[in-house]
C-alpha cells in the first residue's frame, strides 16, 4: 500500500503528511529522517481507527512546497492540491465522523491523566508562544482551535464545553450552509488558504500532535503505561 505523502519544508526541517491517511504526519530534521518514520506513524493512525495493518507500506512523494515558517514546531499553511476537492455527502459524514472521534478519544486520554497540572517536561517556547506541558494546558490549547479553524471557512463558533462539543457545534453550523460539500476555498488569516477538506485534516493532525504530547508526557511524569495508549502512540 502507498502513501501518499505531502512535503512541507524549510531548509531540512520537514514535516511530511500522509493524503490518503487523512490527519497522519511525521517530522524530521531532515526528509529522510521524516520519511523513516511515516509507515510507523501509518501503522499507529490505523491502530487508532481500529482497522488492520497492511503488509506493506511505501511512502511517496505526490506534492511539495517550500515554507518559510517555522517548520520544526510544526507551524504550517499548506493546501493540497486533494483538499479544493467537492465532497460527496457519504465522504463528508464519514470525515466528520472521523474528526468527532479524534476529539471523544482526545477528551478520553485527556481524563485519564492522573493529575491535569502536573508536569516533568521542560519548558520551551515556539511560534505560538510556550508549549503546553500539562495535560491540561495540552487540552486547553487543542480545544482553543476550533473557532479559529471553522472561523478560516467563514463559520462563527466558540470553544466553550468540551473539545467534543464545541467541535460538534461548528458542524451543526456548517451544514446549515446549502453549498458547503462545493468545498469553496477561503483566503484567511495570515494569507493562507483553506477548504473544509483541510479543516478536517487540520483537526485530525493537530489532535494528534497534541495526544502524543499528552500520552509521553504521562509517561515521562507519572510512569510508562499510566494512561491508556489511546492514539496507538509508538513509545
Amino acid at each position: 500500500m502507498n502513501i501518499r505523502c505531502i512535503w512541507e519544508y524549510n531548509g531540512t526541517d520537514t514535516i511530511l503528511y500522509s493524503e490518503n491517511y487523512i490527519g497522519a504526519f511525521t517530522r524530521g530534521a531532515t526528509l529522510d529522517i521524516a520519511l523513516d518514520k511515516m509507515a510507523k506513524e501509518i501503522e499507529s493512525y490505523l491502530l487508532w481507527k481500529k482497522e488492520d495493518i497492511p503488509e506493506l507500506l511505501i511512502p511517496e512523494i505526490v506534492q511539495k512546497k517550500e515554507s518559510n515558517l517555522q517548520i520544526c514546531d510544526a507551524d504550517s499553511d499548506i493546501i493540497f492540491d486533494t483538499e479544493k476537492i467537492a465532497l460527496s455527502q457519504d465522504e463528508y459524514y464519514q470525515l466528520k465522523e472521523l474528526v468527532l472521534k479524534s476529539a471523544t478519544d482526545f477528551h478520553a486520554l485527556y481524563e485519564k491523566v492522573p493529575n491535569k497540572d502536573k508536569s516533568y517536561i521542560p519548558k520551551r517556547k515556539t511560534f505560538y508562544g510556550n508549549i503546553p506541558r500539562t495535560a491540561r494546558e495540552m487540552y486547553e490549547h487543542t480545544r482553543s482551535v476550533n473557532s479559529y479553524y471553522f472561523g478560516e471557512i467563514g463559520v462563527q463558533v466558540d470553544h466553550d464545553g468540551t473539545i467534543y462539543e464545541c467541535r460538534q457545534r461548528g458542524f451543526d453550523l456548517l451544514e446549515q450552509s446549502p453549498d458547503f460539500l462545493t468545498n469553496p476555498i477561503y483566503h484567511g488569516s495570515y494569507d493562507e488558504d483553506w477548504t473544509l477538506r483541510k479543516v478536517i485534516r487540520r483537526f485530525i493532525w493537530h489532535d494528534r500532535i497534541h495526544a502524543k504530547a499528552m500520552y509521553r508526557m504521562a509517561n515521562k511524569t507519572f510512569g510508562m503505561y499510566s494512561v491508556d495508549n489511546v492514539f496507538g502512540v509508538n513509545d
